[in-house]
């Protein structure tokens, strides 16, 4: 069964960069990470307050189904979205690379959407795809707010713009399809879970875009967006959760890749970036043994079967039946089933 929007609980403001790293580059002096807190913290009272009950949806096209046409705003680095409509679905390139970017990945993730998981856009029934760029002013972050994604420029040396990354645009749609079929609560296991599946999508769309195996893949989320200063760090990395960066501004990656080493404290809403590194280990494991595109239809099947408080426990239980699931049905290799649960094994779950 597919488990709809809870209209009780308001959409995640789910972003790209993980706050303890805002909050190093931060005390290592980064002027722009500190504007860049702020502001989350302004725009997200700013969403909050604007939705009650049903207007979650209020705009979106949600009936009836469409054809998910583009709409790329352009924000002229106000802290305000949908300023300006750059460009819309048909209409010809323009002279801004940013909304050029913007209109052609998430293209590219509509059609990844729709040739291998038959999905609609993230609601599945076609609703338009909002994009916002040029999102403040150095702004180092990109965010999914319930129907839209917005990019910031990035400050140009410790992150270049969003706009410039498949994988930001596939990530943060990805939790609008969590939000639209589990709606996983944003805040512990069940959020670690939502950042999961988002880092698992974006590395499907890339995969997809890239034509690339399990084996070609780099496995990392956030290198394409790294600036001068950084370039060649990343956000996090699938195959080596915990390796992904260790500098002087952003500090040590501390994802987990077994659940000996999870993370129960507060931060980070109780480490939905952070606890992510384990079921993404999990991920990375299973693709490299049955391929990617196997994989992605296991997890994407699970996700339709999970509800908003699914934790880590339940989450393996579901992943493990819709690998049988599938093998029964003939669509993911025999050994699915065995993979899926050794792959989980071997980041301590279930326990």
């Amino acid at each position: 069964m597919t488990h709809q929007l809870c209209h009780h609980h308001y959409p995640c403001r789910c972003f790209f960069v993980p706050p303890h790293v805002l909050d190093n580059l931060a005390k290592a002096g980064v002027s722009t990470a500190r504007n860049t807190i702020q502001q989350g913290e302004v725009s997200r009272t700013q969403r909050a307050s604007k939705i009650t009950g049903m207007d979650v949806f209020a705009g979106t096209g949600i009936a009836p189904a469409g054809e998910a046409p583009r709409k790329i705003y352009d924000c002229q680095n106000s802290w305000v979205k949908r300023v300006s409509l750059a460009r819309e679905e048909g209409g010809p390139e323009t002279a801004d690379s940013a909304v050029n970017n913007a209109y052609d990945y998430i293209g590219t993730v509509r059609e990844f959407f729709i040739e291998r998981l038959e999905r609609n856009s993230w609601d599945n029934v076609g609703s338009d795809l909002f994009v916002n760029v040029h999102f403040g002013t150095n702004y180092n972050n990109a965010f999914w707010d319930g129907d839209e994604i917005t990019l910031g420029d990035g400050d140009g040396n410790i992150f270049t713009g969003f706009d410039k990354s498949l994988e930001v645009l596939a990530h943060e749609l990805a939790h609008g399809v969590v939000q639209a079929t589990a709606n996983l609560v944003y805040r512990g296991q069940p959020g670690a879970l939502n950042e999961h599946f988002a880092d698992v999508f974006g590395s499907l769309v890339v995969q997809y875009h890239l034509q690339q195996t399990a084996e070609e893949a780099d496995w990392l989320i956030g290198n394409e967006i790294m600036g001068p200063t950084l370039f060649g760090e990343s956000l996090r990395s699938m195959a080596a959760p915990g390796t992904a960066y260790d500098n002087a501004l952003m500090g040590r990656d501390p994802q987990p890749d077994h659940m000996d080493n999870y993370y129960p404290g507060p931060a980070d809403n109780y480490g939905v970036h952070i606890n992510s590194g384990i079921p993404n280990k999990a991920f990375y494991l299973t693709a490299m043994d049955i391929g990617t595109d196997n994989a992605g239809k296991i997890w994407y099947h699970a996700l339709q079967n999970l509800w908003a408080t699914a934790d880590f426990n339940a989450a393996v239980a579901r992943f493990v039946e819709s690998a049988r699931i599938l093998v029964k049905d003939k669509k993911v290799p025999p050994a699915s089933t065995q993979t899926v649960r050794a792959a989980f094994r071997a980041v301590g779950l279930p326990r």
